[in-house]
């Protein structure tokens, strides 16, 4: 008989997180499956796990898969032994009751092929976190933002977001799937390694006709950047060349005009990087341009395989670059609501 839900942490090198969050998740999780996938951590992680959470389950790779991979295989391995699985960083602090109101909500809407929590800074906790907010959009462009987060500019929680909203993509930092949906379009695209690989398996399972929701009736804080910080060269790296990457993949209609604006737009980013000093920034763009070009017939397959005809998925039709930059709408409730479809 299949269990309702898996908790599944990825960790590499973060025994540190392991001790400061693991905790809370074990607390407000009864009666739920808490695992543990280690991508071949180098550090004292994995005896950490045993000597102190026995309970925990754990699951060994044996090299760092990236987030993508690693969760893969990780899930692979527990394939029709759950009905959900509960993705969640491991610098998460979860709350109490934060499982009940995302399960009920999946439970009533049959549609709905994942959840989040709102997702608060561990830092502020006053504050959104950058990696999910309150539910995340794209725009025309596949540029990513979110309710309570618009690029660098961070809202305060004062319950302005507090209702179930539908939104284009849950964030991989805490996201409630249905398994059998998780394994029906194969999981995260390993090519991405990490950074917006949930983004990419949303906008697929979006062009099936399923949904996404922000649920803030339950509530985590992240401490984001665990791994990665924000302005990390390799970050930086990844999350352009991803961007594209999911554009490629997923965009409805002519690809390349597209594509074209978006690598554009993103030459533009590289520029005021340079102007900045921030000249590590601007290699990192070029190289994900590079990386773009390498890759174009390997993702032009992928694309290939994906119903692009017509799109699906709920989105922004507008241009969040335009309304953030030059309108000077800096928060979500700014925009405007009608092309949101």
């Amino acid at each position: 008989m299949k269990k309702s839900i898996a908790i599944v942490i990825l960790n590499f090198n973060g025994r540190k997180h392991l001790e400061t969050y693991l905790p809370s998740v074990c607390a407000h999780s009864e009666n739920h499956t808490i695992i543990v996938a280690d991508n071949a951590s180098t550090d004292d992680s994995v005896s950490y796990l045993m000597q102190h959470f026995p309970e925990v389950k754990l699951i060994q790779q044996n090299r760092n898969f990236g987030f993508a991979g690693g969760y893969n295989l990780a899930l692979e391995e527990i394939k029709g032994q759950f009905d959900y699985y509960l993705l969640l960083n491991s610098d998460v602090e979860v709350t109490e009751n934060w499982i009940e109101p995302l399960h009920a909500f999946m439970e009533q809407n049959a549609q709905v092929a994942a959840v989040q929590p709102k997702i608060k800074s561990w830092l502020n906790k006053d504050s959104f976190e950058h990696a999910g907010a309150s539910g995340g959009y794209v725009d025309l462009h596949y540029f990513p933002f979110c309710r309570g987060r618009i690029f660098d500019s961070l809202e305060m929680d004062a319950t302005q977001y507090d209702y179930d909203a539908p939104v284009t993509w849950t964030s991989g930092a805490a996201m409630l799937i249905r398994a059998s949906l998780y394994h029906e379009v194969k999981g995260f695209d390993s090519d991405f390694f990490a950074h917006m690989e949930e983004i990419d398996l949303c906008l697929r399972l979006g062009n099936k006709g399923h949904q996404f929701y922000c649920v803030p009736s339950s509530t985590v804080y992240h401490f984001g950047g665990g791994t990665l910080g924000y302005e990390s060269p390799k970050k930086v790296y990844l999350n352009f060349r991803n961007s594209l990457f999911m554009l490629m993949k997923n965009h409805a209609g002519w690809l390349l005009p597209s594509l074209f604006i978006r690598m554009c737009l993103d030459g533009i980013a590289g520029v005021k990087f340079l102007l900045t000093g921030k000249f590590s920034l601007t290699w990192m763009v070029f190289l994900a341009h590079m990386n773009v070009y390498a890759q174009f017939g390997r993702f032009y397959k992928k694309r290939r395989q994906i119903n692009t005809k017509s799109r699906k998925f709920f989105r922004y039709n507008g241009r969040i670059i335009w309304d953030y930059y030059f309108l000077k709408n800096k928060v979500y409730t700014s925009l405007n609501k009608r092309k949101f479809n």
